[in-house]
């Protein structure tokens, strides 16, 4: 056992081995996984073979659209099992954005209704709320600072409202907001909490019941290592018939057939149509390949690992906590545009973050001490070479 697969452990798959399965790896040192991340061959394979199956067989030898519903109820049970809801909680979406749109959709904002936000949040969690805004809706912004969340602002903001909507572990600084208080203090003014997920599931435990949020949306193509198109929706049970989407298909309803409708019992009333199964097949996939390393034991290597890396950066220039709460990175530089087409260069695969004027290195558990200190030293160059001039 290497360090770089930590100690022993009784998962069945180790980092090291996944890394091994993961193509896009041999190839340079990726550390974007905050955008995406790239699918090990099985998880590409369960894809490709549900596809071939689908067409070239279930034609004939079976109901094409029964064998799609099938594979369907079962990614359901899986995605349930590993945020810890029930099963009729989970919908099947394309991306994080899907599910914010069709939750934002179902809650049949009126003129004056007030949505609450951060302002550190995703495009996936302003811009369906800026389309509200032309109808009518307030969209109040709570200000964050060094990617923080004062409880009292939050507090004062939600009293009113109608909808809160923030990220768990925002995209810019890498760090975790008390999503459990913030729900907290937000029914307690009786609003409705839709949380952001994504960068969670496949680098953090996550569980929605400790949560306690009304919907969560998620996808599986960040840390998950699952494919594009591969999203999920949780929706609590004692919500969810008060939400009445707005795209409807035979998916969505108990009998397609019916006059008047009847939306489908729980989340389910949020998936529409003849969508493609297999990304989320290959979702289920890769749950399984997180679930056979341990999420525990990749949050602990993911913690090593950055904590290895911001050991080696000044201070003055992190603007994620010194002691990293995730694997999201940020690193103030002089010129983010220019420092990622550098490193990329170099086959070092990291991004820029505009909006703050900084790069963001995402580190997984399938990244190496090495990686980690080719990308210090490279980032630490440019500093000193900025300083001299």
């Amino acid at each position: 056992m290497t360090a770089f697969d930590d100690q022993q452990t009784t998962s069945s798959l180790t980092p090291s081995e996944l890394r091994a399965d993961i193509p896009a790896l041999q190839q340079g040192a990726y550390m974007n996984y905050g955008a995406h991340g790239p699918s090990p061959r099985y998880v590409v394979s369960a894809a490709q073979e549900f596809l071939a199956s689908h067409e070239y067989d279930s034609p004939i030898v079976d109901d094409p659209y029964g064998a799609a519903f099938e594979a369907f109820d079962d990614v359901r049970g899986q995605v349930a099992s590993f945020v810890g809801a029930e099963c009729d909680e989970i919908a099947l979406t394309e991306s994080t954005t899907a599910g914010i749109n069709a939750v934002a959709d179902g809650l049949a904002l009126d003129d004056g209704d007030v949505v609450v936000r951060t302002d550190l949040e995703h495009p996936a969690g302003t811009l369906p709320w800026q389309r509200l805004e032309r109808d009518g809706i307030e969209v109040r912004v709570v200000p964050t600072a060094n990617g923080r969340l004062d409880q009292e602002e939050f507090k004062t903001a939600v009293t009113g409202a109608d909808v809160a909507c923030f990220s768990a572990v925002t995209w810019t600084h890498g760090t975790r907001l008390p999503v459990a208080e913030l729900v907290d203090i937000a029914h307690d003014a009786g609003v409705f909490v839709l949380v952001d997920a994504v960068q969670v599931p496949g680098q953090l435990p996550m569980d929605v019941a400790e949560w306690g949020a009304d919907a969560v949306a998620a996808a599986g193509h960040k840390w998950l290592l699952g494919l594009w198109g591969g999203g999920f929706l949780y929706v609590d049970s004692d919500v969810v018939e008060s939400l009445q989407p707005r795209a409807v298909g035979y998916r969505s309803v108990e009998t397609p057939t019916a006059d008047p409708l009847e939306y489908a019992t729980g989340a389910r009333r949020f998936e529409v149509g003849s969508a493609n199964p297999a990304p989320h097949v290959a979702l289920g996939e890769a749950i399984d390949t997180i679930d056979d390393v341990g999420v525990e034991r990749i949050e602990s290597r993911i913690h090593s690992l950055t904590s290895r890396l911001t050991a080696q950066l000044p201070s003055e220039r992190l603007l994620s906590p010194a002691t990293p709460e995730s694997g999201l990175v940020t690193v103030d530089v002089d010129d983010p545009e220019k420092t990622v087409k550098r490193l990329a260069s170099e086959s070092i695969i990291i991004r820029s973050l505009p909006q703050i004027s900084a790069v963001r290195a995402s580190i997984h558990a399938v990244n190496t001490e090495a990686e980690i200190d080719r990308l210090a030293a490279t980032l630490s160059g440019s500093f000193e070479a900025h300083h001299s001039a």
